[in-house]
């Protein structure tokens, strides 16, 4: 609403709406006068009117009216204007914390006051160890690991600790062999949630929190069937009498005979379909005639259908719209997935509108589904919703309970919708802070962190989110789970994060942070860190040029860089307030390019803090190379590879064990270094080399933690 819309148009619109009247009428008039003049003399004084009216006389108050005296005379609408927008998508109480003066200079200690925060630091990429899980923990082919996993935080042995989670699921296009009643009743379901340390590794594999088949590991998985899961797109007929042989593919060969594991359904889930008309009807909708015919549908039988989670909470609530990522999580030995959803529209008055699919792209968004697209102006994560991956059922829980949009749909639809007080307490520990609204909600305090309407007029202050540095294309970062420790804080707090950088510039200039832990007191608390205009911070771009520079890194990464056997993939460049400036941490994958079966391993860690650069094999390494040999603070790694026992390192607990296990990689690794030598590939003999190597100061790391 501007100075001139309120001022000319209304006014204007009014007498144009009056005029339209008397055209009308005098079309009624010319019913009995019937004389053609009339009508032509109405319709050119409703266009002329409007023309006047609605075109020049606003454009000419605006030009040289408004224009001239602009600051003034629009400053009140700019100022209702930004309320309206920072309170339509819930920014309006962002704290901010002006004039950080980032320290770039560095010293011995400076990490310490900030040692409960560096064990957290999440060095597993969500978007790359994918196929990870898939060399690891996929056990057989026709089973699946979605492209980019989710990130989830669970409390082992007392500690909240970040995980990378991932559901094995039933690939239908790898099914060996794809007869109807093998895709239909024989591979019906998933199995288990896996789940990895997002700080920790065991040599060259991540560090297992829940892995192996059937899962076991800390997230105590009791029912870890997967009949309803993101991959589930076809409908499958489960179900049988009592005493009736099994047919449903459970495990592969894991029983003491060697042969797969069979069950049957003893879920609720589905559709009776035991009844002849039922089946008739189901085989007409499907266009499927074996409901009819085979044998395999039984008195018992269910049919599962719409099995995908998002998909069922839009049958169930088709006026919600769904989060882009839903991710699975373990709640009281269930696994469930966990779905935002929101309530939006685009008629909130006088608030900006955005496009929602545009304004939640980043260079993730790619490997999700885009699930929706509409021009909005208002979003509330109104509700939480989860769906039983056994038997599908579907939970709506209120979670923004003043949202009127919410309220009024929950007067139509009483009981859909259950209190946010009836949340289990399980599942309110898994609950997090949604990345799509927080990636709106980012694009919005681009612009409207300023709420000076002169200021806002001038855009002075424009900010912009920096692209991606790690990915090819000009896709922005996407923001990052992780855990932070704010300045002045005691404690790191589960945190999605994001940084800012001046429009059409590389410096950073804040660092966006939302409380994105459900169970926390201060959920949703949403802060910006100001840079000082007296520091320069480096940001993004900057930063993963000065670690591709520097000589230490270009040392360490030359084997993996160049067109040897072996591959250097750079992790997400990670950014947090510590040790009073901004440090930036990225992970640094290597993947054996001449084997089938090789996976992204995570290898390197790079630091940087002001100018100084520092990688090594652990983030303790890198850190302490930074910080003239002390950062001040333990990660809790040891020289190598890590174990669920310490984050990143080896560790005490069966160091024998663990020693062993790294020599027998390091003989392997001398085998393969001298089968390359004797081909002639001295590049892989250099990488077997390496690897041999670091096995062995693994090795010895372990015996002498």
């Amino acid at each position: 609403m501007s100075y001139t819309d309120q001022h000319v148009r209304f006014g204007a619109k009014l007498v144009v709406a009056l005029i339209a009247f008397i055209c009308a009428g005098l079309f009624v008039i010319n019913a009995w006068t019937r004389r053609w003049a009339m009508g032509w003399i109405s319709l050119i004084l409703l266009l002329v009117s409007s023309i006047i009216l609605l075109g020049i006389y606003p454009a000419s108050v605006q030009r040289f009216k408004v224009r001239p005296s602009e600051p003034q005379l629009e400053s009140p609408f700019i100022a209702n204007h930004i309320t309206a927008t920072r309170a339509a998508y819930g920014v309006s109480a962002v704290q901010t914390t002006p004039n950080y003066a980032a320290t770039q200079t560095v010293s011995a200690g400076q990490l310490k006051a900030d040692a409960e925060a560096l064990p957290s630091i999440r060095l597993m990429d969500p978007s790359i160890i994918a196929p990870t899980f898939e060399a690891l923990q996929q056990k057989q082919n026709y089973y699946t690991f979605p492209s980019v996993l989710s990130v989830d935080h669970y409390m082992i042995d007392g500690v909240s600790t970040d995980a990378v989670v991932a559901a094995r699921e039933i690939n239908a296009a790898a099914i060996p062999d794809k007869t109807w009643s093998n895709v239909h009743t024989v591979y019906t379901h998933g199995y288990g949630v896996v789940a990895a340390y997002g700080n920790r590794r065991n040599g060259d594999e991540p560090a297992w929190i829940e892995g192996g088949l059937p899962p076991t590991g800390a997230l105590d998985e009791q029912q870890s069937r997967i009949y309803f899961g993101e991959q589930s797109s076809n409908y499958v007929v489960v179900g049988a009498p009592p005493g009736t042989a099994p047919v449903e593919l459970d495990t592969p060969a894991l029983t003491s005979t060697g042969q797969p594991s069979l069950y049957t359904y003893q879920g609720s889930g589905g559709v009776p379909i035991g009844n002849w008309f039922t089946r008739l009807l189901y085989a007409v909708h499907l266009n499927d005639l074996n409901l009819l015919l085979s044998n395999r549908v039984n008195a018992d039988s269910r049919i599962l259908t719409d099995r995908e989670p998002v998909h069922r909470v839009e049958q169930v609530a088709p006026w919600l719209v769904p989060d882009s990522n839903p991710y699975p999580t373990v709640v009281n030995g269930r696994v469930v997935w966990v779905i935002d959803e929101y309530t939006m529209t685009a008629d909130y008055p006088d608030s900006q509108q955005v496009g929602w699919q545009a304004a939640t792209s980043d260079s993730a968004s790619s490997a999700r589904s885009v699930l929706f697209d509409r021009p909005v102006n208002y979003v509330r994560n109104s509700v939480k919703a989860t769906v039983d991956a056994y038997d599908g059922t579907v939970t709506l829980y209120a979670w923004d309970e003043s949202d009127p949009i919410l309220k009024t749909w929950e007067k139509a639809f009483p009981g859909l919708v259950k209190p946010k007080a009836s949340i289990p307490a399980d599942l309110l520990s898994h609950l997090r802070y949604p990345q799509d609204l927080f990636t709106v909600q980012r694009s919005i305090l681009a612009r409207y962190h300023a709420t000076d309407p002169v200021q806002w007029l001038q855009k002075s202050d424009l900010w912009q989110v920096p692209d991606d540095p790690t990915k090819s294309g000009s896709d922005v970062q996407p923001p990052y789970y992780l855990s932070v420790r704010w300045p002045g804080e005691s404690e790191p707090v589960f945190s999605l994060t994001s940084g800012f950088t001046p429009s059409d510039r590389s410096n950073l200039i804040a660092y966006l942070s939302v409380d994105a832990d459900a169970s926390s007191p201060g959920y949703g608390t949403m802060r910006i860190l100001r840079m000082a205009d007296t520091v320069q911070v480096p940001g993004p771009a900057q930063t993963y040029g000065a670690i591709n520079s520097n000589e230490s890194v270009a040392a360490k990464l030359r084997l993996f860089l160049g067109q040897g056997s072996s591959s250097a993939i750079y992790g997400n460049l990670l950014t947090l307030p510590v040790g009073g400036g901004m440090l930036y941490v990225e992970p640094v994958y290597t993947q054996t390019t001449a084997s089938s079966g090789s996976y992204p391993a995570l290898r390197f860690v790079v630091v940087r803090f002001g100018e100084h650069v520092g990688i090594g094999d652990t983030l303790q390494q890198a850190l302490d190379q930074v910080f003239q040999g002390n950062s001040g603070a333990a990660t809790g790694e040891g020289s190598g590879g890590g174990s669920s026992g310490t984050p990143g390192g080896t560790g005490t607990t069966g160091s024998v064990a663990a020693a062993t296990k790294l020599l027998e990689e390091a003989k392997a690794a001398y085998a393969a270094a001298e089968a390359a030598l004797k081909q002639g590939d001295l590049a892989g003999y250099a990488t077997q080399i390496q690897i041999a190597q670091q096995k062995t100061d693994q090795a010895i790391a372990a015996l002498n933690p």
